[in-house]
């Protein structure tokens, strides 16, 4: 997949820290484009950098400028202490998104998010309906089904190798013990089983993309179907046969395609 694309870094002023940004635009525009960006959200150990060639690619995919952020105590973003909320959904929207667009100077986006990053792009599109064009979620889970917590356990014991973390530090350095267990402490507290984004779906009204991997080993089909059984809008499903928790990853130019058919199509990008 090769798209290369211009980009530049951003940081945005939050009263908990200051958040690391990346903004690509496509390759020869000179002015940014008229549509309104997409807008990122990472998965549970994800950051801006593991995203690696992705946004560009989408960046000349869609024509469309793509934004990348790292969550406060992730990646390059500053750190933060003590537990994750188990609220730290909803939380995303309610207390970053709005300040994150103003400070970026966008007022509106397409909120695309991947794993627990594709139910904070939902809980975003339900509580800022006028400032979401369009949702896309990636392997998003809406609940902790056993298949989705099964995974983390098992997670957690491969990443007892201090080599796991080891990795895991190139992207977040000496914040990575504080993203694992924010990952799978959470999760798998019995006070996180009740979380659920079944509710909000209603208020989603934009047009939605809920692509999932038929082999998603943290999550089954139940997702992208409770999605379009439940959303505000209309809802497209991608199923994608043979594919894992990375579709993105896994089969990037695929993805790509059925993003930049869905944008144009639905939101007359």
């Amino acid at each position: 997949m090769t798209a290369p694309a211009a980009s530049r870094e951003q940081w945005i002023d939050h009263p908990r820290g200051r958040i690391f940004a990346r903004r690509w635009s496509p390759q020869g525009v000179q002015q940014p484009p008229a549509a309104p960006p997409i807008l990122l959200m990472h998965d549970s150990l994800g950051s801006v950098a593991l995203w690696r060639d992705f946004p560009a690619a989408l960046s000349q995919a869609t024509g469309r400028e793509v934004i990348a952020y790292d969550r406060l105590g992730f990646g390059r973003s500053d750190a933060r202490s003590g537990r994750l909320s188990l609220d730290f959904v909803r939380e995303e929207a309610t207390d970053v998104f709005a300040l994150l667009l103003d400070q970026l100077g966008v007022p509106r986006c397409v909120a695309m998010g991947h794993s627990v990053g594709g139910g904070m792009a939902i809980q975003c599109a339900a509580e800022y309906a006028d400032r979401c064009e369009a949702l896309v979620t990636v392997a998003a889970q809406v609940f902790p089904e056993d298949r989705t917590l099964s995974g983390i356990r098992a997670a957690r014991e491969q990443f007892r190798d201090p080599g796991q973390v080891e990795r895991l530090a190139r992207y977040h350095g000496d914040k990575a013990r504080w993203v694992l267990e924010a990952w799978t402490e959470t999760w798998l507290d019995p006070g996180f089983a009740s979380w659920t984004l079944v509710p909000i779906l209603p208020r989603v009204r934009c047009p939605a993309l809920a692509v999932h991997g038929e082999d998603d080993e943290y999550g089954s089909a139940v997702h992208p179907d409770l999605i379009a059984q439940h959303s505000g809008g209309p809802v497209e499903r991608a199923i994608l046969p043979g594919i894992g928790h990375m579709p993105h990853r896994e089969q990037p130019d695929q993805v790509l395609r059925r993003l930049a058919a869905f944008l144009e199509a639905g939101t007359g990008g």
